[in-house]
């Protein structure tokens, strides 16, 4: 989900193998530890219900354990990105997969809520290095086009597993227990920690490594923070992720306890959602190149503040149904599925091309930047997360409205952004040839 997991080849990057190495054996593998973030994020979406009713928890406290996850991860990315340059690739994953497999244990076992949430929040940390670490591999092992097709597999799973994960959590939760998914979880940790033990091979040799001393990297943070073009451009992704991680807190409570899903019936749901957003992220190659990438942006934004609006409507007019007595099901929710299809399927567009457009400049700070979008994002994904978690879920106005909040300050970053020429910072050459000229946009 998010472009830190994607991270940029800087022009300083190492590659240290040469292309002829057997690469599909290293792609399987990195593909399989990047996906444990995503399964961990929305596995376990389809138990918010029955999470609160086992541990007697009050009404928002599932929504809360999964802000405490994006704020485990958002401080896990910013730092296992310079340990693993510091100290190797190998090491802070095979810790990271370790810890998180414990404490993947710890919520299967967990009593109360506050348990939970305290090793719901050190898998977060533990699983943030499958976040970062898989794709500096590749910025290792590979340069030019056998990069580009090895990120394109991690990018792959990146998206097929959120649509996957849900729907197993569903289909778990129609057999046995919540507690079953983080067993599994944990089997799945058990299983990385043991690949990268036995099988991932240390991809950064000692003579590459670096030391960044903390105030050399927060120079580099403070230099990304103070250019207009980069934070504009990070602040819509960071707000693009800001809807979706409103709509995963926010959708198990709107569908399962309001709607009446069933835990599989919403882990359906949740795969036309994740695929609206794939197929967008898919229409967006299509158009990068025959339309200006900074004009498809705008757009996407728009259609987003769009679909946003759409949504908040339609919420408003159940609300008054709900309140009436009526609770809307069957056909009577197709304009709020349609509205929330329109509304998250330009993250896949918005989040790329925004992303794209914050690092252009900063091509030797390209792993700093990427560290930096993906922490606001997290961050941003916490705030949404516990905004859901203490609003009333009587209604779906809640969710609708945190997303057009969300969607109108994109647009607002999209207004400020600096106007440039898009060559220079909406395309992206893994051949390292310059774009040609090209006129300016806003």
């Amino acid at each position: 989900m998010a472009p830190s997991a994607i991270a940029a080849r800087s022009d300083d990057a190492p590659a240290t193998a040469s292309a002829s190495r057997p690469m599909n054996w290293i792609a399987i593998l990195l593909g399989f530890l990047t996906a444990v973030g995503p399964v961990s994020t929305d596995i376990y979406l389809p138990a918010f219900p029955a999470l609160e009713a086992s541990l007697h928890a009050p009404a928002g406290s599932a929504e809360m354990t999964l802000a405490i996850w994006f704020v485990g991860l958002a401080v896990g990315q910013i730092t296992m990105g310079p340990l693993s340059d510091r100290f190797g690739r190998r090491m802070p994953m095979l810790i990271g997969t370790l810890i998180y497999t414990l404490a993947s244990v710890g919520c299967a076992l967990a009593g109360d809520i506050w348990t939970f949430s305290s090793f719901r929040l050190l898998a977060s940390l533990g699983a943030s290095a499958s976040l970062v670490i898989p794709s500096a591999c590749v910025r290792d092992i590979s340069y030019g086009n056998e990069a580009a097709r090895l990120m394109s597999r991690l990018v792959l799973v990146m998206g097929v597993v959120p649509v996957l994960a849900p729907t197993l959590g569903g289909f778990v939760l129609s057999f046995t227990t919540w507690r079953s998914i983080f067993w599994a979880s944990a089997a799945y940790g058990l299983v990385c920690t043991a690949l990268v033990a036995r099988v991932l091979p240390e991809t950064l040799p000692e003579r590459e490594r670096s030391i960044l001393s903390p105030l050399a990297l927060a120079s580099r943070y403070v230099t990304l923070a103070r250019d207009r073009g980069f934070i504009t451009n990070a602040m819509i992704a960071g707000f693009g992720c800001f809807m979706s991680f409103t709509y995963l807190s926010a959708a198990p409570s709107v569908f399962i306890h309001l709607f009446g899903f069933t835990p599989a019936g919403f882990g359906m749901l949740f795969g036309v959602f994740a695929v609206c957003m794939i197929g967008a992220s898919q229409l967006n190659g299509v158009l990068v190149g025959r339309i200006d990438a900074g004009r498809i942006l705008g757009m996407s934004v728009g259609t987003a503040v769009l679909g946003t609006v759409g949504m908040l409507v339609v919420s408003v007019v159940m609300a008054f149904a709900i309140r009436g007595g009526a609770v809307p099901h069957g056909l009577g929710l197709v304009p709020l599925i349609l509205t929330m299809m329109v509304a998250l399927g330009t993250t896949g567009i918005i989040g790329p091309n925004a992303a794209v457009g914050a690092m252009a400049d900063h091509p030797r700070l390209a792993g700093s930047a990427s560290a930096f979008i993906g922490t606001l994002q997290y961050v941003l994904g916490a705030i949404a997360g516990a905004l859901v978690g203490m609003l009333p879920r009587t209604t779906p106005v809640p969710m609708a409205g945190v997303m057009l909040l969300g969607a109108i300050i994109m647009l607002l970053m999209v207004l400020l952004r600096p106007a440039r020429p898009v060559g220079d910072t909406d395309a992206v050459h893994m051949d390292g040839e310059a774009p040609g000229a090209a006129p300016l946009v806003h």
